[in-house]
């Protein structure tokens, strides 16, 4: 089957705007997680808050085009192939962020954030079972870090572990809906996704969920990804253009600005954050994805940002452990006393993500096709 269908190259750039996102995102989260590891304050992060919305905003384009690439193909695939070309795409650099993970593992001394050391062979053994997607549960011997990540050498793994249930949801199940039956189980996952996060049942004050089986994350991460997808699916077969000028500059300035919104306190009993989560992923979202998605608009940036993208989010996070364990030893807890270290860490990551698809991602995804 050849990809014949028109390439939404703008949606891969506001992909790639995303990932560098999350990336400066992570830095302002390490300030945080110092400054609880050390008990010097309450961890909040005050100014760059909302990144970790970019998970939610990728889900979204992944029901999107999804839908578009596979929805008419099924005659002409089976869903054998369709999980293969799925792990094509997705597994390779998987495995590797696997490995850098382990190999910042053990840089970091191999050890848990209490302190504890870890032996050799565990750190082996959790590898192995991340490169096949086998999570971590709480206390268990490969949750090596011990805060209860599903994949605690690499912890955004947990956004890939979810991906990957919705594309055997969307290929069993969703994709047999009637755009009707579509739209009912939206706002149905709507209903439900607001609830949970203006009611913030997951008692973070924000809707991080999904990266530990700990408390309410599973049902929470669930929520978390099926919510979007199947948004971004019902956009795909509803799809009507927004002709506006300069589609990716636009699109890219309402997502930096809606990522980067500081952290919403709650008004009395209302909680403020809550419903700004809720109105980025019903709203802002699926408008930022209505603008990308008309353009076809075309350059070298939004190819190379495209293409950035899914590497630089899954090997980002190793190096960010050493950052954070850097960010403990010295107490540092601000851009402004570290932001040479933090420039270097955005940085190398995003150097180490480029070589990375030139001599790893595309050369080994083109041979196994």
């Amino acid at each position: 089957m050849t990809d014949s269908k028109q390439h939404y190259q703008v949606l891969d750039a506001l992909r790639g705007v995303a990932a560098i996102i999350v990336v400066c995102y992570h830095i302002f989260e390490g300030f945080s997680f110092a400054q609880i590891t050390n008990q010097a304050g309450d961890g909040l992060i005050k100014t760059f808050n909302h990144g970790y919305l970019a998970v939610d905003f990728f889900f979204l384009l992944s029901g999107f085009v999804i839908n578009y690439a596979y929805h008419d193909r099924w005659n002409k695939m089976t869903t054998v192939s369709f999980f293969k070309r799925r792990l094509i795409r997705l597994h390779p650099m998987l495995i590797m962020g696997a490995f850098i993970g382990l190999i910042c593992f053990l840089i970091g001394g191999s050890m848990q954030w209490s302190g504890n050391t870890i032996p050799f062979y565990i750190s082996i053994i959790t590898f192995l079972l991340t490169c096949f997607m086998i999570p971590a549960l709480p206390g268990s011997f490969n949750e090596v870090r011990g805060n209860g990540e599903l994949f605690p050498l690499n912890g955004p793994m947990w956004s890939l572990f979810f991906e990957y249930i919705g594309n055997i949801l969307y290929a069993l199940f969703i994709r047999r809906l009637s755009t009707k039956l579509l739209t009912l189980l939206v706002i149905l996952l709507g209903i439900l996704h607001s609830i949970f996060t203006i009611g913030n049942l997951s008692g973070y004050g924000n809707l991080g969920v999904g990266w530990t089986f700990d408390t309410i994350n599973f049902c929470g991460g669930m929520l978390r990804m099926l919510f979007p997808f199947t948004l971004g699916m019902l956009i795909s077969r509803c799809f009507k253009a927004i002709k506006l000028p300069y589609p990716f500059f636009l699109s890219s300035i309402l997502l930096i600005a809606t990522l980067s919104v500081p952290y919403l306190p709650a008004f009395k009993a209302i909680n403020l954050n809550g419903i700004y989560e809720s109105l980025c992923i019903i709203a802002i979202f699926p408008l930022i994805l209505t603008i990308g998605a008309s353009s076809q608009e075309k350059s070298k940036l939004s190819q190379t940002l495209g293409e950035l993208s899914y590497p630089l989010y899954i090997i980002h996070y190793p190096i960010m452990y050493l950052f954070y364990q850097w960010l403990i030893k010295t107490k540092q807890y601000s851009l402004s006393q570290t932001y040479p270290v933090a420039l270097f860490v955005i940085i190398i990551s995003i150097i180490l993500a480029f070589i990375l698809l030139k001599l790893y991602d595309k050369p080994l995804r083109q041979r196994l096709k």
